[in-house]
C-alpha cells in the first residue's frame, strides 16, 4: 500500500456509520462506569465522553493504521487466516497486534500498533480529556483499552465471513 492509501482506508473506515454507532456504544459504557468523573453525568457527560471517545479512535486509528505504518513501512491490513481450529485461529487473529508484515512482506513486531496506540493514548490524554484524568495511570488506562479494542476487532475480522456464511445460509424447506 502506498501512504496515500494507508491514509484513504483509514479515513474512509473512521468515518463510517459503523463508527459512530460504535463510538455511541463505547461512550454509553463509559457513562454508566461514570470513568473519568470530571466528564459529569447526564446528556451533557454522555455528549463530552462521545466527542472524547471518538477522538480517542480518531487518533489512534490514524496513527496505527496510516501515520507510524508509512513512516515505518508497516503493512496496517489484516490477513485472515480463515483455515484451522477455533483456537488457532483466534490465537493467531490475537498475535496480530503484535506481529504484522512490512509492506514488502516480512513478518516483523507490530511496532506501527503498539506504538500508535500509546502515542495516541498520550496524545487524547494530555489534550482533551478532563483535567483530572491527565495523568500517566489514565494513559496507561487509554492504551490498555484501545490495544484491547483493537484485538477484539481482529477477532472479528477472523470470523466475521464464518459468521456471515452461516447467517445467509437458507433453511433447508419444510417437508
Amino acid at each position: 500500500m502506498t501512504t496515500a492509501q494507508k491514509f484513504k482506508v483509514v479515513a474512509r473506515s473512521s468515518f463510517d456509520p459503523v463508527e459512530f454507532a460504535w463510538i455511541g456504544f463505547l461512550a454509553g459504557i463509559s457513562q454508566a462506569e461514570n470513568s473519568e468523573p470530571g466528564y459529569g453525568q447526564g446528556m451533557e457527560g454522555y455528549a463530552k465522553r462521545y466527542g472524547s471517545t471518538y477522538g480517542d479512535s480518531l487518533t489512534e486509528n490514524f496513527m496505527v493504521g496510516a501515520v507510524l505504518p508509512s513512516a515505518l513501512h508497516q503493512d496496517p491490513r489484516y490477513y485472515e487466516l480463515g483455515q484451522g481450529g477455533f483456537w488457532h485461529r483466534a490465537v493467531y487473529a490475537a498475535s496480530r497486534i503484535w506481529i504484522t508484515r512490512s509492506d514488502s512482506g516480512n513478518r516483523q513486531f507490530n511496532v506501527s500498533e503498539i506504538g500508535g496506540s500509546g502515542i495516541a493514548a498520550v496524545i487524547s490524554t494530555y489534550s482533551y480529556h478532563p483535567r483530572g484524568d491527565r495523568n500517566p495511570a489514565n494513559v496507561g488506562s487509554v492504551w490498555g483499552t484501545q490495544l484491547g479494542l483493537d484485538t477484539v476487532t481482529l477477532e472479528i475480522k477472523e470470523f466475521w465471513p464464518d459468521i456471515r456464511h452461516t447467517l445467509k445460509r437458507k433453511p433447508k424447506a419444510q417437508q
